[in-house]
């Protein structure tokens, strides 16, 4: 078999790649830079950052294996002449439905989170109790067939969260500053009462905070195969590299805290360095999380018209959708359901690697795909939620 060389697949401009990547940016900036601190912090403490950069490195060997496929399983399964190749693809598509689906539960989980948060109503069931509601709505609105007009909320999330991340950014490093100035030094969070094994099952939950890389494989219709591949890579070059700073600058405020962990932990944050910060976060919180949401609901039925060959229409797979996530809305905390959605992308991830061995006549890449793939079993069988 010869696989398609890079010059065939050239991306057509650079303005093509940028628009490529509007959609898995919002995916991996959508919730993740809201709980990532708080979540790592009470995981590994003045670790922090050395467990982001393990997870990135992860994430982005999981995306190597989604660009491999990219150029080189496509073609296979566009052919159908490789049976094994086509069903592991079909396994990965259910496993994708149901991760899109956790997802759904874990954005207006997170949402919810958030805006009780300010209100000092934030109960596990006042928390799933809004969830609920929240994801009826949006429900509510497929079956009515309103929801694609929402679709277009994700640029403008993805526009808002930049920015407030821009922000808060700049207001750590000056708090950093500042407190380097009057101490002499940076004061790091105590370390967790934690054995090594709890950290590591901990931190291996947290893969869900990187996820949507992969959308650019969806994304066939729109692009053509170097420009995805180009908009994953890059993408992934952004987020991680934003990640891994916000963790540091962020890490030197979290001591006020005093080891006392939530998922809306960074409202506190935010507010230590302006409380000016806190409006604008809950406002980038709850748009970002509600159009991830619809955006993943959106995705799930589609998915679900696709497998079913059409016998399932999207009205009824929106309806399959909420019902399955509202019941999740009650199966836990925020941080659960961030271990739960990772093991839900874990086992997606582990089933591309079983795609792009089937078609790969490498042993490095083959070998790439054992490695990575039994991290992501790692992730799937041992991740913990922290707490």
């Amino acid at each position: 078999m010869t696989h398609p060389s890079r010059n065939d697949v050239e991306p057509k401009t650079f303005r093509q790649v940028i628009s490529a990547m509007s959609i898995p940016l919002a995916s991996i900036f959508g919730s993740g830079f809201l709980v990532i601190v708080p979540v790592l912090a009470s995981s590994v403490g003045s670790y922090s950052v050395l467990a982001m950069l393990v997870v990135a490195f992860v994430a982005f060997q999981a995306g190597a294996v989604v660009r491999h496929n990219i150029l080189c399983a496509e073609p296979v399964l566009a052919a159908g002449n490789k049976r094994s190749t086509r069903m592991l693809e079909q396994l990965s598509s259910v496993a994708l439905v149901a991760a899109y689906i956790v997802s759904v539960c874990l954005y207006v989980h997170i949402l919810s989170s958030f805006v009780l948060g300010v209100f000092e109503m934030d109960s596990n069931f006042n928390n799933s109790l809004l969830t609920t509601v929240v994801i009826g709505i949006i429900t509510l609105i497929g079956v009515m067939g309103g929801l694609k007009l929402l679709e277009k909320m994700e640029s403008w999330a993805l526009y808002v969260t930049l920015v407030i991340l821009t922000v808060l950014l700049l207001g750590f490093a000056l708090y950093d500053i500042n407190s380097y100035l009057n101490v002499g030094s940076f004061i790091m969070p105590e370390m967790p009462k934690r054995s090594t094994w709890e950290m590591i099952t901990i931190v291996a939950g947290t893969l869900i905070v990187v996820q949507g890389f992969e959308t650019t494989r969806y994304l066939g219709n729109q692009f053509d195969s170097q420009t995805r591949i180009l908009a994953s890579r890059w993408s992934q070059y952004l987020s991680l590299t934003v990640y891994v700073i916000f963790v540091a600058l962020a890490l030197p405020v979290v001591t006020i805290l005093n080891g006392e962990y939530a998922e809306n932990s960074l409202i506190l944050l935010a507010a230590e360095v302006s409380v000016l910060l806190v409006a604008p976060l809950i406002v980038a919180a709850g748009l970002s999380q509600f159009s991830a949401a619809v955006a993943d609901t959106l995705a799930s039925a589609s998915n679900m018209e696709e497998i079913t060959k059409g016998r399932m229409g999207q009205r009824l797979g929106y309806l399959l959708v909420g019902s399955i996530a509202m019941a999740l809305a009650w199966s836990g905390s925020t941080f659960a359901i961030i271990t739960l959605a990772s093991k839900a992308f874990a086992l997606y991830y582990l089933l591309q690697c079983c795609v792009g061995f089937s078609v790969c006549k490498s042993h490095f890449e083959r070998t790439r795909f054992i490695l990575v793939g039994l991290a992501l079993l790692f992730v799937l069988i041992f991740a913990v939620p922290a707490g």
